[in-house]
């Protein structure tokens, strides 16, 4: 299977409708277990190619991981978060989202699952996450990987904090909204 990560980025946008949403399941460890149409035609592989997978299969590399740090932390807590996500498709080409990720969890309230459902972001929206999630790549990428990782997330905070919020998760709700 041609794996997207494998694949030499393009620098192409792909786009998809605004009346379109994005939905994915996955397990615990995060392999998929659902994936909608508009997911598969946006992400370029097939359903065959994504079920079972895990979903950092479309993980574009220039995504910070502090924002991916947020996330499991979050919904393995048992909470649901916001967040602007860049993702690869499987040729190389990337597209951004406004991702809603909840926890799925079954009668005894155990997680077993995660839920995401993913829409367009707008313009202002990008010119505003793009510079921001740049300067995290920097600060990852400078020293020791765990450190970098850790001052990223602090940056992340504080950047949020400077522009007014008083979390991350309001920052992208009304940046995106």
């Amino acid at each position: 299977m041609g794996r997207g990560q494998d694949t030499p980025l393009t620098g192409k946008r792909r786009m998809f409708g605004d009346d379109e949403l994005i939905v994915t399941k996955t397990d615990t460890k995060g392999r998929i277990t659902y994936a909608n149409d508009v997911f598969i035609n946006i992400s370029g592989f097939l359903e065959g190619e994504l079920l079972d997978q895990p979903h950092s299969l479309i993980r574009h590399p220039d995504m910070p991981r502090a924002v991916f740090k947020l996330l499991w932390e979050r919904i393995q807590a048992g909470r649901e978060i916001f967040a602007f996500v860049c993702n690869r498709a499987k040729n190389g080409d990337h597209y951004w989202v406004l991702a809603h990720v909840t926890p799925n969890v079954d009668s005894a309230g155990s997680i077993i699952g995660y839920h995401s459902s993913r829409r367009t972001i707008s313009e202002r929206a990008l010119g505003v996450i793009s510079p921001l999630y740049r300067a995290l790549i920097e600060v990852e990428q400078t020293g020791d990987r765990k450190d970098g990782l850790i001052r990223s997330s602090t940056r992340l905070e504080a950047e949020v904090s400077r522009l007014g919020y008083p979390s991350y998760d309001r920052f992208v709700i009304d940046l995106g909204c």
